[in-house]
């Protein structure tokens, strides 16, 4: 369960650079999906936003924020940055990669700065919802902002 006092990753990245979110909690005691989590809070799936990291080819790791009821389009995802293809890494990695956990990946905060891309539709929205960086909390802030602090491109990311 997590601490509400206790700032994550992403919120102290956000706070440094001064970036305007606000926090949602939720009681989650395991992983369960977006979609889920989104049916039990009352939010939408089009602007509630996961997290999935791949490795390509070369061995780089990219970080891809997509729609949470939507699948990665891996050869689009590859194209957006440049790779001959794609493939997300393994659950029992995500740890030591991103130093998040399942469930609590935050695009934002991790160990590494890996370059990032967002799917084209967040910027629909005025707000979106991502993960806060731990199971039960979210983080609601503008695309312009999280595209900023993650030094983001986008680009179409889902399967037709």
């Amino acid at each position: 369960m997590h601490d509400k006092n206790t700032k994550t990753n992403a919120m102290r990245q956000l706070d440094q650079a001064h970036v305007p979110y606000r926090v949602n909690f939720y009681d989650c005691e395991t992983f369960i999906d977006g979609v889920h989590i989104a049916d039990m809070l009352g939010q939408s799936y089009d602007s509630s936003f996961k997290t999935l990291v791949s490795v390509g080819k070369t061995g780089k790791y990219y970080v891809f924020v997509i729609p949470i009821a939507e699948e990665l389009d891996l050869k689009a995802a590859a194209k957006s940055v440049g790779e001959k293809n794609i493939e997300l890494i393994h659950l029992k990695d995500i740890k030591n990669v991103t130093g998040y956990i399942r469930g609590g990946c935050s695009p934002i905060g991790m160990k590494k700065a890996f370059p990032t891309v967002i799917d084209e539709t967040c910027i629909l929205f005025d707000e979106i919802i991502i993960s806060g960086g731990n199971i039960g909390v979210q983080l609601i802030l503008s695309p312009q902002d999280l595209i900023r602090v993650t030094n983001a491109a986008c680009a179409p990311l889902t399967q037709e």
